[in-house]
C-alpha cells in the first residue's frame, strides 16, 4: 500500500509535542501522507511557557534538507519556526537549489505563550528570502502586520494587506482571522486576482495550540496529494475546526494541543462552494 504524497516539513522541535513538527507529523499521517522533518530548531516548552530555544548549527539543517532530497522525491515542503538568519539563509538556498514548487510557509514569529520564536534581527531576512519562495504564505493577523506593515483591524485591512505581501513574491497568501473581534473565524485567501472568504465557527477554547502549524502542514498535505489551493484552504480549514471541537481537555495547564486523528470521509468529500465559502 503506497503513501497518497509525500511531505517535507522544515520547522523547530516542540518538546512538549503539540506544535512545531510534531504537530505537522501528526497531521501528515492524518491525511495519509508520508511525512518527512528538518529540524530548525529544539525548543524546551509546555503548553504554558517556552523556556529555551537552540537553533541547529547551518551545516547540520544543510545536512538534514541533502539527506532527503538526495534520496525522496517530495511532493509539497511545509516551512515553519526558522529562529533565525543563518537558518533562514540555508533554507532559501537549498529550497531554491532543489526548485521547490509546492512551498507552504507559515511564519512563525511568536509562541502562544508570547516567547519569541523568530529573532527580531531575523525578520528582514525572512521577508527578503523566504516569502518570494512560497507558493502559499500563512500569516496570522500579527504576522500579517510585521509582514505587511499594515495595522489590521478589519477585513477590509486584511485585504489590503494581503496585496501587499502578494507584491512582495508569494504566489498565494492566507491570513488567518483568528484574532479578528468577529462572530466567526474568517480566513482570507489572495491569490493576486480574487480574495476567497473561509468561515467556520469560532470556538472557545483554551486548547489551540498548534493551530498554525496545524493549518499550514495540512494544506501542504493536501497540495501533495495534488489537491489545488483552493480546495487545500477548504479541506485544511475544516480540518483543524474539527481538531479543535475534538482537542483533549487533560493535556497540560496552558493552551492544550488539538487532536489531530480526525477521520477525514466529510473533510475531503465535502468541496468548498458558493454556499459556504463567498468570494
Amino acid at each position: 500500500m503506497n503513501y497518497k504524497g509525500k511531505a517535507l516539513t522544515i520547522a523547530g522541535s516542540d518538546s512538549s509535542g503539540g506544535a512545531g513538527i510534531q504537530a505537522d507529523l501528526k497531521t501528515f499521517q492524518a491525511f495519509d501522507v508520508y511525512g518527512m522533518s528538518v529540524i530548525t530548531s529544539i525548543t524546551a516548552q509546555n503548553t504554558q511557557c517556552v523556556k529555551a530555544i537552540y537553533g541547529l548549527p547551518e551545516e547540520f539543517v544543510t545536512l538534514q534538507i541533502d539527506a532527503i532530497f538526495e534520496d525522496i522525491a517530495v511532493d509539497a515542503v511545509k516551512i515553519g519556526m526558522l529562529f533565525n538568519e543563518g537558518i533562514i539563509n540555508v533554507v532559501a538556498e537549498r529550497m531554491h537549489l532543489y526548485e521547490i514548487e509546492k512551498l507552504v510557509v507559515d511564519p512563525v514569529m511568536i509562541a502562544k505563550s508570547g516567547a519569541r520564536l523568530l529573532q527580531e534581527s531575523a525578520i528582514e531576512r525572512f521577508i527578503k528570502l523566504i516569502v518570494p519562495l512560497s507558493f502559499v504564505l500563512t500569516p496570522n493577523i500579527p504576522e500579517a502586520e510585521v509582514i505587511s506593515g499594515e495595522k489590521i483591524e478589519d477585513i477590509d485591512d486584511v485585504k489590503k494587506a494581503a496585496e501587499k505581501i502578494y507584491r512582495m513574491g508569494t504566489k498565494n497568501v492566507l491570513i488567518k482571522g483568528g484574532h479578528l473581534e468577529e462572530e466567526k473565524s474568517k480566513d482570507i485567501l489572495f491569490d493576486g486576482e480574487n480574495f476567497y472568504s473561509f468561515e467556520d465557527e469560532r470556538i472557545l477554547t483554551q486548547n489551540t495550540h498548534g493551530t498554525g502549524c496545524t493549518l499550514s502542514s495540512a494544506i501542504a498535505a493536501c497540495l501533495a496529494r495534488g489537491i489545488d489551493v483552493y480546495n487545500a484552504t477548504g479541506i485544511a480549514k475544516r480540518y483543524v475546526t474539527s481538531a479543535i471541537k475534538e482537542a483533549p481537555n487533560n493535556i497540560g495547564k496552558g493552551f492544550g494541543p488539538l487532536y489531530h486523528n480526525i477521520p477525514l470521509g466529510d473533510i475531503m468529500t465535502g468541496r468548498w462552494d458558493e454556499d459556504t465559502h463567498h468570494k
